[in-house]
């Protein structure tokens, strides 16, 4: 079984989660697999290696998950991108819908410096708002969203057509 067949059928499908109608894509079984769990790391980190990125900004809470081992496997600063009220010092907001809802995300103001190249991880790309508010985030602190990262991509949502700036190459492991 090569890594993406394998990656498939580790991740668990849970109908009506979190309402009715949504069928929720789980990567928490990835966790349990150590080997698997690298494999993706090292995946992202030899797609993006090249690319002169300055810091790697990751989406809570899942995004966390993926960020943080690759910034420390490419060894760059990493941002955190949180929902509304959880970063303690000063933050630039953007709020964005889901496909179940709206949210409001935010990141420090000192998180980036004027010309950092970012990365943006998360784990799963569905409408891209959540996307959009992340690049919304690094262009207000006067950076460049360079690339952004997701294990899993819902095609029938269509978010990688709707992210508005078309510089930012979006790369998914998985496609359903």
């Amino acid at each position: 079984m090569d890594f993406k067949e394998k990656l498939s059928k580790t991740i668990r499908i849970v109908k009506d989660f979190p309402i009715e109608g949504i069928v929720f894509r789980d990567i928490t079984p990835i966790l349990k697999d150590i080997d698997l769990f690298n494999e993706i790391i090292s995946a992202l980190a030899d797609k993006f290696k090249d690319y002169q990125i300055d810091k790697i900004a990751a989406i809570e809470s899942r995004g966390f998950l993926f960020g943080m081992p690759l910034s420390v496997k490419l060894n760059l600063p990493f941002v955190p991108i949180r929902k509304k009220g959880k970063l303690p010092a000063e933050t630039v907001q953007a709020a964005y819908s889901l496909e179940y809802g709206a949210a409001v995300i935010e990141m420090h103001i000192d998180a980036l410096n004027k010309g950092d190249r970012v990365l943006i991880v998360d784990d799963l790309l569905a409408t891209g708002g959540t996307v959009n508010s992340a690049v919304e985030l690094i262009e207000k602190l006067d950076a460049k969203p360079v690339a952004a990262a997701f294990i899993i991509e819902l095609l029938e949502l269509s978010g990688r057509k709707s992210i508005k700036n078309k510089e930012v190459e979006i790369s998914s492991i998985l496609q359903f």
